[in-house]
Order: C-alpha cells, then sequence, then structure tokens
C-alpha cells in the first residue's frame, strides 16, 4: 500500500513538474476573484489520448481558439493532445484533470463505472439501437443524470459528451457472425464489470486492460482481439494486425468532457459561459468529424487487406439474447428513473 501510495504521489509530481517545464502551471485554482485577470491569464491545458487529427482533438483545438479569441488578455490554452506519447496510460488522464494537473479531459465512460455505479447502466449491451437514439438520450436527462453522478463522485465538473461511438469487434484469428465463432477468442475488453461479463456471455475470453496495454499486445499477438470504433481501431494502428472486422454494434460509447472542478469554479462567469457554449457547438462539429472517421476507416482497414464482415438482423440476434442475463440484473440494480429514461 506504501509503495503504491509513494508511486502515486511521485506519478503526481512529476506530471506537475512537466506541466510547469512547458508552461502548463497547474495552479489555475489560485485564480483572484476581483476579476483582474490581465496581469496573469488563465492557463487552461486541454489533454487527451489521440493523435491531433483526431476528432476529439480538433474539438479540443475548437474550444481553445474560441476561449483565445473571445478572452485574449484573459485566458492562454495549452494543449497535451495525447499523453501516451509522454509515458501516461490512457486511464490516467482522469486523476491528471483531478488533480488539476490537465484542465479538461476525456474519457470513456466505462472508465469512471469503478466510483460512479450508475455509469455501468451506460455500458449495457446494445442498449440504444442507432446512433440517433443515443444522441438523444445523452443530451436528454439521461446524460444530465449521469453527469450528476460523475459530479457527486469525482472532481470534476462535466460540461457535455464527446462520441465515441458505436463498437465493433476486430481480431485475427477469424471473421465473426455469431458468438460461436468468438469461442476461445481473447479479447480486451474496457474497464468495465459489465463489459467483462458481456464477452464472456458471448463465449469469448475477455481481460480489462488499458489501451496503453492492448496496443502492444496486439502488436506482440498475445492477444487476439478488441472491440472499438472503426476509427478508434484505425487511429491506433489496430487495423495493421487484424483482418476480420465484424459490424457488431453492440456498444454504443460517450466521452464525458470534464474539467478540474476548482479550476472551473473559480473562473470569471463570463469565461464558464464561453466555455459552456464552445463545448457545445464542438460537441456538434465532433460528431460529423467522427461519422467521417467511421467511413474514412472502414477504407483504410479494406485498403490494408482487412475484411468488413457487416451482420444481418438475424446474426445479431443470437448476441442480443445471449446478454439477456444482464438486462436482468440491470432491473434489479439501477433505479427506475434511470430505467425509464433507456425504456427498460
Amino acid at each position: 500500500m506504501f509503495r503504491r501510495s509513494f508511486l502515486k504521489a511521485s506519478a503526481v509530481a512529476g506530471a506537475i513538474a512537466l506541466a510547469s517545464t512547458l508552461t502548463m502551471s497547474a495552479s489555475h485554482a489560485q485564480r483572484a476573484t476581483s476579476g483582474n485577470t490581465a496581469e496573469r491569464p488563465i492557463r487552461i491545458i486541454m489533454g487527451g489520448y489521440g493523435p491531433p487529427t483526431t476528432s476529439f482533438s480538433v474539438a479540443l483545438k475548437q474550444i481553445g481558439d474560441r476561449l483565445e479569441a473571445k478572452f485574449p488578455d484573459q485566458v492562454e490554452v495549452r494543449y497535451v493532445y495525447n499523453i501516451m506519447d509522454l509515458g501516461y496510460l490512457g486511464s490516467d488522464i482522469l486523476w491528471l484533470v483531478e488533480n488539476g494537473v490537465l484542465t479538461l479531459g476525456y474519457q470513456s465512460s466505462s472508465y469512471l463505472t469503478d466510483r460512479v455505479p450508475e455509469l455501468g447502466l451506460a455500458d449495457l449491451p446494445f442498449l440504444f439501437s442507432d446512433t440517433e437514439s443515443a444522441r438523444t438520450a445523452m443530451d436528454g436527462h439521461f446524460g444530465e443524470l449521469m453527469a450528476e453522478a460523475i459530479e457527486a463522485n469525482m472532481n470534476y465538473r462535466i460540461l457535455g459528451y464527446f462520441e465515441n461511438g458505436l463498437r465493433h469487434i476486430s481480431n485475427r484469428v477469424r471473421p465473426i457472425r455469431s458468438p460461436a465463432d468468438l469461442q476461445g477468442i481473447s479479447i480486451r475488453v474496457l474497464p468495465s464489470e459489465v463489459m467483462r461479463w458481456t464477452f464472456e456471455l458471448f463465449g469469448a475470453d475477455p481481460e480489462i486492460m488499458d489501451l496503453t496495454a492492448v496496443i502492444t499486445r496486439i502488436t506482440e499477438g498475445t492477444i487476439d482481439a478488441q472491440e472499438n470504433p472503426l476509427a478508434n481501431t484505425v487511429t491506433y494502428g489496430v487495423h495493421n494486425f487484424h483482418r476480420y472486422h465484424s459490424i457488431t454494434n453492440h456498444l454504443y460509447l460517450s466521452r464525458p468532457i470534464f474539467l478540474h472542478r476548482q479550476s472551473f469554479d473559480s473562473w470569471p462567469k463570463p469565461i464558464q459561459d464561453e466555455m459552456r457554449a464552445a463545448i457545445i457547438d464542438a460537441i456538434a462539429v465532433q460528431r460529423v468529424t467522427k461519422t467521417q472517421e467511421e467511413l474514412d476507416a472502414a477504407k483504410a482497414i479494406l485498403d490494408a487487406g482487412g475484411e468488413i464482415i457487416e451482420l444481418t438482423p438475424e446474426q445479431l440476434q443470437p448476441f442480443k439474447d445471449a446478454v439477456a442475463p444482464i438486462y436482468e440484473d440491470a432491473r434489479s440494480r439501477y433505479s427506475r428513473e434511470l430505467l425509464d429514461l433507456v425504456g427498460l
């Protein structure tokens, strides 16, 4: 226990030192309440875990450009588009923001389920029939309740959700057209017990691991499969190692956009309001960009010699039937209010 605490403390200290070196001070919450920010601009450090070209990174830049244009003397924005380039895990973005090293970040909601149990509902397989119904839920009361639950358990302000999108299965072994095809196949899943259970019911051998670890395992050939939107699969180069890509649409995930609570709460209200508005507009652009990314990714997979297997409704039904126990459990686990919001 002491060793883990020491390593975590060292990591925080190292990150703060790195941020200072890059003129990315972590002391946002020290803003004076007098409103005199001209002498010391508010530094906003936005972080993610993908290249600058992804829809998420482009959205961050759009947010930052808008804030700097609106408040040229009051706001200074910096970016760490991919924290993995600096030796961090994808999951590290959670504590980097929670400790104020980064001001703003995003992460798939599954990464928060151990501290925010309500988010497990969003991990239910086949919860949303299509992208539009998922967007409606996340933009509405369902998304609001998820944000309230996150803020109640973590040191964040939640200002919206990027779209990670519908997820599919890629692997190096064989085409997946039925749960039987997953027998004996090892697959990486996100840190969510619901997702682990889902793939156990499908018949696979799921392993929870961070994105950084699975990229190494896929490169080495020591794990057979993973599940992701096509764009993510291509962004992280998985399509160069996996030939088979089955369009299962088994899960829709969002990426909460979270800000260090003390930093955001210390800002003058006009800057808070502009951040909220900028994020709403950036989400709309990110969704359009994400849709095109999926189309571009499908082409990249085919160009790399991969196969895209489109499953019919009849082929998908056995997958849906297999996860019935998860839905039985959900009806006893989550509040009636939440279940009603997603039609359960």
